[in-house]
């Protein structure tokens, strides 16, 4: 019978840090593909990658919109979204204008964010982030929530400072006009 292995330790945790954290203390950090590190001044908000499901939904969304896209925008998956010196964000899909941009892309050029809800992500999906994104005057904000039976997603617009809803999926179909008109099949 062979002996139970023992587990390994973790191949990275997070050092310990006095203070608040920066933009270069995130960017310093040791490559991680295990979570999601965020930045909302000074807290890091640090998630689990999504689950299989997770992935699948952020894929069908990230294709559906490439295959829509105009020439002159681009779908991106996972893209660190710099708001401002104190906020980086990575939303779970967004739309662009492309543009040469280092490791952190101006929200300037971003023309819609998606997030796929998890339960480790719900809150600040729909609160925190929600909001960040207005302030940022990111003009579109999809959310897709692949818990029920039947995946939900809801395109929402930025108008002056609050987001309204423009469009709701149905049977797991989103029809948006806006940015451009495009069909996700969930």
């Amino acid at each position: 019978m062979a002996a139970p292995a023992e587990a390994a330790p973790a191949a990275y945790l997070l050092p310990r840090h006095v203070g608040p954290w920066s933009l270069d203390d995130v960017l310093s950090l040791p490559e991680d593909n295990s979570q999601r590190v965020e930045l909302v001044d000074g807290m890091l908000l640090v998630s689990p990658l999504g689950s299989y499901r997770h992935q699948l939904v952020v894929g069908s969304a990230y294709a559906a919109l490439l295959r829509a896209c105009p020439e002159y925008l681009q779908a991106t998956v996972e893209l660190n979204v710099l708001l401002s010196s104190g906020r980086l964000l990575i939303p779970d899909f967004t739309v662009v204008n492309p543009r040469e941009a280092g490791v952190m892309f101006p929200v300037s050029d971003v023309v819609l964010v998606g997030e796929v809800l998890s339960k480790t992500t719900r809150l600040n999906d729909l609160g925190l982030k929600r909001e960040l994104y207005a302030q940022a005057g990111v003009k579109y904000y999809m959310t897709v929530d692949p818990e029920p039976k039947v995946v939900e997603a809801t395109l929402l617009e930025l108008q002056g400072t609050e987001y309204v809803e423009i469009a709701q999926s149905e049977n797991g179909v989103l029809e948006i006009e806006r940015p451009f008109p495009a069909t996700v099949k969930f």
